[in-house]
C-alpha cells in the first residue's frame, strides 16, 4: 500500500512540474523568444556612375549602388540565401546585381549591397525612352527580395523573407537619384 501511494505522488508532482515546464515555456516563448519582424532599412539609392554617348552610336552606362541594412531584433540568427537584385524601367528588366548569401546575427546588424550597371540597350529599345531622355530623367524600380531561415537557439527554424522595392528618378542633367524604398519582412 504506501509503494502505490508513493508511486502515486511521484507520478503527480512530475505531471505537475511537466504543467509548470509547459506553462514557463509557452510565456517565455510568447513574450522574449517570440519571432519579431527584423527591420528593413533600404538607404537611397546612389548614382555611381553615368555616362551618355549619343553619336556616333547610342550608348548609356549606368550604375547604381543599392544598400539595404537589416537589423535582426530577433533572439535568432537570419540565414539567408544568394538572390539577385532586379531594376525595371517601364516594366522591363534593365539591370540585374548578384547577392551573396550570409547571415545575420541574433540582435545584430548586416548590410547587403550590391553595384548594378544598366543595360542601356534595354532602355533604349523602350518606346519612353526618347520622351524621359528629353525631359531629363528615368524613373525606375529595384525590387530585392532575401529568403532564408530564422534559427533559433539551432533548435527553432522559420523560413522568412524580407523584401525591399524601391522608386527610383535618375535626373540625367543634374546626376543625381532620389528614391523611395519600402520594405517587408514575413515569417
Amino acid at each position: 500500500m504506501a509503494s502505490h501511494r508513493r508511486l502515486k505522488i511521484c507520478c503527480t508532482i512530475t505531471a505537475l512540474l511537466f504543467i509548470i515546464l509547459s506553462v514557463v515555456v509557452v510565456v517565455l516563448y510568447f513574450t522574449i523568444l517570440k519571432p519579431k519582424q527584423p527591420e528593413t532599412i533600404a538607404y537611397p539609392v546612389q548614382l555611381t556612375k553615368i555616362e551618355l554617348i549619343p553619336f556616333p552610336q547610342l550608348k548609356l552606362n549606368i550604375t547604381l549602388f543599392l544598400k539595404v541594412q537589416i537589423n535582426n531584433r530577433n533572439y535568432g540568427a537570419f540565414e539567408y540565401k544568394p538572390t539577385t537584385a532586379h531594376v525595371n524601367y517601364r516594366g522591363a528588366v534593365v539591370a540585374e546585381a548578384p547577392i551573396a548569401g550570409g547571415e545575420i546575427p541574433a540582435r545584430g546588424k548586416h548590410n547587403v549591397s550590391s553595384s548594378v550597371e544598366i543595360m542601356g540597350d534595354k532602355l533604349a529599345f523602350s518606346p519612353q525612352f526618347w520622351m524621359d531622355l528629353g525631359v531629363g530623367s528615368f524613373n525606375f524600380t529595384s525590387f530585392t527580395t532575401l529568403q532564408g531561415r530564422v534559427k533559433l537557439f539551432k533548435i527553432l527554424k522559420m523560413s522568412a523573407t524580407a523584401r525591399s522595392v524601391c522608386d527610383v528618378t535618375l535626373s540625367i542633367r543634374s546626376n543625381s537619384v532620389n528614391s523611395t524604398c519600402y520594405s517587408k519582412f514575413k515569417l
